[in-house]
């Protein structure tokens, strides 16, 4: 199986990150985004979360993986979309995070989750500059199919940083 493979090209801001591989695709409100298969450790059911007290609203609490703590995300409320109830579609998908030297395990809820894509390289468009007060780079690029656009999704960007940090902590 190809993981999404970073491809550099020389571009108006400076080198594109265009992505192509496979990627397991999922829904957020009306929106399909996709990340890189390697990233995926496994797609479970709802579980239970354990709250973790003041930590950002986007920040389910943790689940009891097989005698692993892992901390669990809401991508929708972490990309400010509105909450919604969760059925029996939604899911949590288990990634690991790479930040530095370390890796970590993460949950994060999403609405469903569609298939894996295998995306090409003529498929995927960089990420289009919405102005500099916008910040983009969790975007690898967006990918056609059909009348059809998924957001694919740089999740080491998406959950790293300082709010990796919290999480472990809260782990």
């Amino acid at each position: 199986m190809k993981d999404a493979t970073v491809l550099e090209g020389a571009g108006p801001k400076g080198p594109e990150r265009i992505q192509e591989g496979k990627y397991l695709t999922f829904h957020l409100a009306r929106e399909e985004f996709g990340i890189a298969i390697l990233k995926v450790r496994e797609i479970i059911g709802l579980m239970s979360f354990t709250p973790i007290p003041r930590t950002p609203e986007f920040v389910k609490g943790v689940i009891n993986l097989r005698g692993k703590v892992i901390p669990v995300v809401d991508l929708r409320l972490k990309f400010g979309m509105e909450p919604a109830a969760y059925s029996e579609r939604t899911c949590i998908v288990v990634v690991q995070i790479q930040a530095g030297q370390d890796q970590t395990s993460m949950g994060m809820v999403v609405d469903a989750v569609n298939e894996v894509a295998n995306v090409k390289q003529e498929e995927v468009e960089p990420t289009p500059s919405f102005g500099v007060s916008l910040d983009t780079q969790y975007i690898l690029g967006l990918a056609k199919d059909g009348q059809n656009v998924r957001i694919l999704l740089d999740i080491d960007r998406v959950l790293g940083g300082e709010e990796l940090d919290l999480l472990r902590r809260a782990a």
